[in-house]
């Protein structure tokens, strides 16, 4: 297949990385609903409507100077508020929230590898329906498993971090999170200077290799 240039690239990119996000942020809110805490629903963020969950910096601006600069798109959209106070069981159910969004990105992620195969299969019908589901397929494997990981890393404000602090001690979880407003500094700088990245790339190749779809995302995205 051939190689894509900026704006194609760029074209492909977008509804996947939209979609992983505020989904992502959804099933947050769906989840804690159902578990007692009716503040995302009431503040209107249960719902798969992007345009409810875009942040204008994570979710724009960054998304674009990421992409500008390095050719990928990184962002976030905005977090779904969740009172603990409101759940059934407050540290369980808060552990259950938090694994929703990663959750709901693998369910994306085998969804986005269903239609490359589809894409695979109108190939010889017409190339003009057929590679567009091929490669936003891609990404959208690529992007969801990404952020499914990530997300997973145990290090608050992080998914990860969420079901940590359920599992640890009370005495553990206080210290532990005291290091939450630092959390995000301490993700940036592991990832910058190389050790997470290392860790990360792995597992993602790795989880994508299980999914439907992987050989034709390993051809396109060259790893």
């Amino acid at each position: 297949m051939n190689a894509l240039n900026q704006i194609q690239l760029l074209a492909i990119l977008v509804l996947p990385v939209v979609l992983a996000i505020t989904i992502h942020e959804a099933a947050h809110g769906w989840v804690a609903n159902h578990l007692g805490d009716r503040t995302a629903l009431m503040l209107g963020r249960v719902t798969f409507n992007p345009l409810r969950h875009i942040d204008p910096i994570g979710t724009v601006m960054v998304p674009l100077v990421t992409f500008l600069l390095v050719g990928l798109l990184f962002g976030w959209a905005k977090p779904v508020p969740v009172n603990a106070q409101n759940l059934h069981h407050p540290r369980r159910d808060m552990a259950l929230v938090a694994l929703a969004g990663p959750g709901v990105n693998l369910l994306q992620a085998i969804a986005w590898g269903l239609l490359i195969q589809g894409g695979m299969l109108l190939l010889d019908v017409s190339t003009w329906v057929a590679l567009p589901l091929i490669y936003m397929g891609a990404a959208g494997v690529l992007i969801n498993v990404f952020l499914m990981v990530l997300n997973l890393v145990p290090l608050l404000p992080l998914d990860g971090g969420r079901v940590l602090d359920a599992l640890l001690p009370r005495r553990w979880s206080y210290y532990f999170s005291r290091l939450e407003p630092f959390g995000l500094v301490i993700l940036v700088l592991l990832l910058a200077t190389g050790p997470l990245t290392r860790l990360l790339l792995p597992l993602v190749i790795g989880t994508v290799s299980l999914l439907p779809g992987a050989d034709i995302v390993r051809e396109l995205f060259h790893y």
